[in-house]
């Protein structure tokens, strides 16, 4: 369904949840970039909040009622979810990706006007993709991890609302990221913070799997979030990536090129790397062309050599 009710231009400010990790940094400089008024929500506060809006709050624990208050106080007219990741066990996944979400959605249909809702999904909800193959949005899902199934959970809590008509809604399903401030918990971040401690004495052992991954640089996925809080698109999901199955290798080569190790620093070897989606991930990405007006831009050798770059002390690349 498209043509989703907008909320009124009374209320123009965005709410970004799990505004102090990656995702919801680089989401929350491409709105203000926009003009965009922003409300930070996390349950810890920025090191250095630089004057924007913050308010810590456990979303998993919080008073629906008490966070549509703090929403219609803000005058938030958009919520990004990007809140949630990489966390261990089943009754973590189930609190951040599911009961999270359920609280939102409790909080977004308290608010006397209609709240836009971008919820940041992942492409393993999907489930282990064939190689060669493309995940679109008719595939169905068939999400084999705990991870992946609690956020497909999530995702759709938001589409059943969104349909309902108790908020309009919209699923991102995004790829693996690079980029600035990318996770330590990811297969690229694990990788930067041990060339960043490497030494010819104390090599750095990086491992190289005969993988295949789609990855997309975080200041891409915050664009993309900004066009579908815009775009009358509700009660539907949109891939989100680069739409290229990118050699693990090849990633490698770029940061080491990028970091330039002096001899002797840095040690590979071939074995398999443990993945939460498989060996082989790539998103066919033609809906959010056609519905946001959304293609990357960033490409993979700038991505992460900026990556590397902001992995510094003093730290000399933007978030977005």
């Amino acid at each position: 369904m498209t043509g989703g009710r907008r909320p009124p231009a009374h209320r123009p400010a965005v709410a970004v949840l799990g505004a102090t990790g990656c995702v919801g940094r680089a989401v929350t400089a491409a709105f203000e970039r926009a003009g965009r008024p922003v409300l930070g929500v996390a349950r810890r506060p920025p090191p250095d909040p630089a004057g924007r809006r913050f308010h810590p709050l456990d979303l998993a624990a919080v008073d629906a009622a008490g966070l549509a208050e703090l929403l219609a106080a803000a005058g938030v007219g958009t919520v990004v979810n990007a809140a949630g990741g990489w966390v261990t066990g089943p009754a973590e996944n189930e609190r951040a990706h599911v009961r999270l979400v359920e609280n939102v959605l409790d909080a977004c249909a308290r608010l006397p006007d209609p709240v836009r809702l971008v919820q940041l999904g992942t492409v393993h909800e999907y489930g282990p993709l064939p190689a060669g193959t493309a995940a679109d949005e008719t595939l169905v899902p068939r999400p084999e991890s705990v991870y992946a199934r609690t956020k497909l959970a999530g995702a759709e809590a938001v589409l059943r609302a969104a349909r309902a008509g108790a908020v309009d809604g919209v699923v991102l399903r995004v790829v693996n990221l690079c980029g600035p401030d990318v996770s330590a918990a990811g297969f690229l971040g694990a990788a930067v913070r041990r060339l960043r401690a490497a030494t010819p004495d104390r090599p750095a052992e990086l491992t190289v799997a005969d993988a295949r991954r789609d990855f997309l640089d975080v200041r891409d996925l915050a664009a993309a979030v900004v066009a579908a809080a815009a775009a009358p698109v509700t009660g539907q999901v949109v891939n989100v990536g680069r739409g290229e199955a990118v050699p693990l290798s090849h990633l490698l080569d770029l940061l080491i090129a990028a970091a330039a190790p002096p001899p002797g620093a840095v040690r590979l070897r071939t074995a398999p790397v443990d993945s939460r989606g498989g060996d082989w991930t790539l998103a066919d990405i033609g809906r959010a062309a056609r519905l946001l007006g959304w293609r990357p831009e960033v490409d993979l050798p700038t991505s992460i050599k900026d990556m590397w770059d902001a992995s510094r002390a003093d730290h000399p690349v933007e978030h977005a």
